[in-house]
C-alpha cells in the first residue's frame, strides 16, 4: 500500500506542479508560485518558501526544463516582494491579484496603518534557490533590501525579553494560533515566529558569507535570540517551548506596588501548539530538550495521530476542527507543513524511526485523499484523516514526499 500511495502522490505532483508555476498579472511583475486550490493567483510568504523547498526537494520526477522554470519562479517569489518593499523596508506577506493600483497591505501601509509583515522566510527562499543554482551572486541586487527588512523587523522587537513579537492577530501563518489569535496588539513572542527568525538569521548571514561580506552581526543576533528564547519560552516544568506574554510591568497606583515590582520579564502562554516543536526544527533546542519533546509528539492524550501531530493538544479547551477559512483552522487539524516540520526536527536529533512514524502517517493521509478523491486538501481532521476543506491545495503537501526522499538519503 506504502509504495501505491507513494506512485499514486509522485504522478499527481508529477502533472500538477506545473499548474502553480503562474505568468505576471496585475502588479505582481515577475513569474511566481501559488498554492493552488482557491489562493490561485496570490503569492504568500511562507508559502512560496515551502512550495519551493518541496519542488526543488522532488527535482527527480520533473524533465530539466520544467527544473529551470520552477527556479525562473521562485527567483520571481523573491522578486515580487522586493518590487512592492516600502522605503522604510516593510514588505507585505501577501501579493494578491486585484483591481487596485497596487497590494492591499501596500496601501495600508502607506496610510500608516501598523501590520504584521513578511514572515521571516525572505533570506531563507534565497539562500534556498541559491544553494539550488549553486549560484549565490544573484542575491547581491537584494542585499540593500535585505538590510532594510531585517531593519524594519526590529519594530517588532521587544527589548526587555529579547524577544520577537506579532504585533497583531492578521496573517501569523497559523492563523488561529491561541497564543496569538484575539489577543492585544503587540502582546504576544510567539514561539513560531522566534524560531523561524533564528532561521532567518542564518540565512543572511549565509548569505554575505557566500558574497564575501561581513555576518558577524547578523550571527551575534542569532546567538542571542536563541538565548532569549531559552531564558523566556523554555518550561523547566512541563518540558515543552510556549510562546510568551510580553506585556509585563509594575502598574503603580499612587503609593501601591512601590515595593518589589515585576522583575520577569514575560509570562508563559502554556497553550501547547505544534510550534512548540520548532526548535528542533530551527536546532537550538538541546538533546535534552529534544529528549522531552520527542514525548510530547507521541503523547495520544495530546499531539498524536496516526496521520502525524495534531497542531493543537488534544486536551486544550480551544481543541476544534470546525471548517473555516480566515482565519483557516489551526486549532488541531493535521496541515503537512506541521507534520514535516516535526518530522524535519525529528531527524535533526537522531530520532529517525520516530520521524518515520510521522511520514508513514502523513502518506497514508495525503495517500487515501488521493486515492478517494483525486486531489489534495488543504488541512485533515486528525482522528478520520477526511480532509477538512479546499481540494486541489498543494503547496506544502508536496513535503510528503519529501519526508520518503530524506528517509532514504
Amino acid at each position: 500500500m506504502e509504495k501505491q500511495y507513494r506512485a499514486l502522490l509522485e504522478d499527481y505532483i508529477r502533472s500538477h506542479a506545473d499548474t502553480l508555476l503562474k505568468q505576471p498579472r496585475s502588479f505582481i511583475r515577475y513569474p511566481f508560485i501559488d498554492p493552488g486550490s482557491v489562493y490561485d493567483g496570490n503569492v504568500w510568504d511562507w508559502d512560496t518558501f515551502w512550495s519551493v523547498y518541496g519542488l526543488f526537494s522532488l527535482s527527480d520526477l520533473f524533465p530539466q526544463e520544467m527544473n529551470e522554470r520552477i527556479i525562473l519562479h521562485a527567483q520571481g517569489n523573491v522578486r515580487n516582494f522586493f518590487d512592492h518593499q516600502s522605503p522604510d523596508g516593510y514588505i507585505p506577506m501577501m501579493i494578491e491579484v486585484a483591481e487596485w493600483p497596487e497590494p492591499y497591505l501596500v496601501m495600508k501601509h502607506k496610510e500608516g496603518v501598523r501590520m504584521n509583515m513578511h514572515k521571516p522566510f525572505l533570506a531563507s527562499q534565497i539562500a534556498l534557490i541559491s544553494r539550488r543554482r549553486q549560484d549565490w551572486t544573484w542575491a547581491e541586487e537584494f542585499l540593500d533590501g535585505l538590510e532594510r527588512y531585517f531593519r524594519y523587523y526590529q519594530t517588532y522587537f521587544n527589548e526587555n525579553c529579547g524577544l520577537y513579537v506579532w504585533h497583531d492577530d492578521i496573517m501569523i501563518g497559523m492563523d488561529n494560533d491561541p497564543a496569538s489569535f484575539g489577543r492585544p496588539h503587540d502582546s504576544t513572542a510567539n514561539i513560531y515566529l522566534n524560531s523561524f527568525m533564528v532561521m532567518e538569521l542564518q540565512a543572511m548571514a549565509d548569505i554575505l558569507t557566500a558574497l564575501g561580506r561581513p555576518c558577524d552581526e547578523y550571527l551575534v543576533r542569532r546567538e542571542a535570540l536563541i538565548a532569549a528564547i531559552q531564558a523566556e519560552c523554555w518550561d523547566k516544568r512541563d518540558k515543552f517551548f510556549y510562546s510568551v506574554d510580553v506585556d509585563i510591568r509594575t502598574r503603580k497606583f499612587d503609593w501601591f506596588h512601590v515595593g518589589l515590582g515585576v522583575f520577569w520579564k514575560t509570562l508563559p502562554i502554556k497553550i501547547r501548539v505544534w510550534s512548540g516543536f520548532l526548535p528542533m526544527l530551527a536546532g537550538f533546542a538541546t538533546k535534552e530538550q529534544a529528549a522531552e519533546l520527542v514525548k510530547h509528539v507521541f503523547d495520544e492524550e495530546t499531539f498524536a495521530s496516526p496521520y502525524g501531530v495534531c497542531t493543537l493538544a488534544k486536551d486544550e479547551k480551544m481543541f476544534d476542527l470546525s471548517v473555516t477559512n480566515n482565519p483557516s483552522n489551526w486549532l488541531g487539524p493535521i496541515w503537512l507543513v506541521a507534520n514535516y516540520a516535526v518530522f524535519r526536527g525529528l531527524m535533526n536529533y537522531g530520532y529517525r524511526a520516530e520521524a518515520e512514524k510521522i511520514a508513514m502517517g502523513s502518506l497514508k493521509l495525503l495517500g487515501e485523499d488521493l486515492k478517494k478523491n483525486g486531489s489534495l486538501h488543504e488541512y485533515y481532521n486528525p482522528f478520520s484523516g477526511e480532509p477538512v476543506m479546499n481540494g486541489g491545495f498543494i503547496n506544502w503537501n508536496m513535503l510528503v514526499l519529501t519526508m520518503l526522499k530524506e528517509l532514504e538519503a
